[in-house]
C-alpha cells in the first residue's frame, strides 16, 4: 500500500526491476501477486513463498483483507457443498456485510433444513475463525449460481461508490 519494502516473511505485493533487460528496462513493475520473502539462505537468489493472492481481487470488509481465494478454499474443504460460490459485499448503514452463496452438490441437495442449517453454521464460523469477518451463508438450489467460461466472476459489490 505504501510501496515500502517490507521485512522477511511480511506479506506484500510482488514488485521487481530487471537490471539486466537494456533495450526495455523494466523499474518497479507491479505484479499485483501478494506473497512473502522467505528469510535469505546461502543460496545466491532470494526465494519466496507460494503466492496467496492478488491485490486486485482483496476486498476490505470491516477493515479485514478478504480475499475470495481465501473463501474458496473453505467451500473446498466442505465434502457437501460444490466448488460454485458467489460472494455478495453490501452495505447496511455504515457497516459492510459479507453473504456467501454457496451450492449443495447434487447428490446432497435433498438434504433437509437442519442439516442444510448445519452446513451454513460450519461455513460460517470457519470463515470467521480463519479469516476473521463474520459472512451470511445462502444456500442456492443446484446451478442457481451463474457459470461462467473463463474467469468466473465471483463478487457482487452493491456498497455505494463513494
Amino acid at each position: 500500500q505504501t510501496g515500502e519494502v517490507l521485512p522477511d516473511g511480511s506479506e506484500g505485493e510482488l514488485v521487481f526491476t530487471s537490471l539486466t533487460k537494456e533495450g526495455l528496462p523494466i523499474i518497479r513493475y507491479r505484479t499485483r501477486d501478494l506473497t512473502r520473502l522467505l528469510p535469505p539462505t546461502a543460496r545466491a537468489f532470494r526465494r519466496m513463498g507460494k503466492i496467496t493472492g492478488r491485490s486486485d481481487d482483496m476486498l476490505i470488509i470491516r477493515g479485514v483483507n478478504v480475499f475470495p481465494s481465501q473463501i474458496e478454499e473453505l467451500v473446498l474443504q466442505e465434502e457437501r457443498l460444490s466448488p460454485h460460490y458467489m460472494l455478495e459485499v453490501s452495505r447496511d448503514g455504515r457497516m459492510d456485510e459479507l453473504a456467501v452463496m454457496v451450492e449443495m452438490k447434487p447428490q446432497y441437495a435433498h438434504l433437509g433444513a437442519e442439516q442444510q442449517a448445519e452446513v451454513k453454521k460450519h461455513l460460517a464460523h470457519r470463515i470467521k475463525t480463519l479469516i476473521g469477518v463474520s459472512a451470511a451463508i445462502r444456500i442456492q438450489e443446484v446451478g442457481g449460481i451463474e457459470r461462467s467460461v473463463g474467469k468466473a466472476k465471483r463478487v457482487i459489490d452493491k456498497r455505494p461508490k463513494e
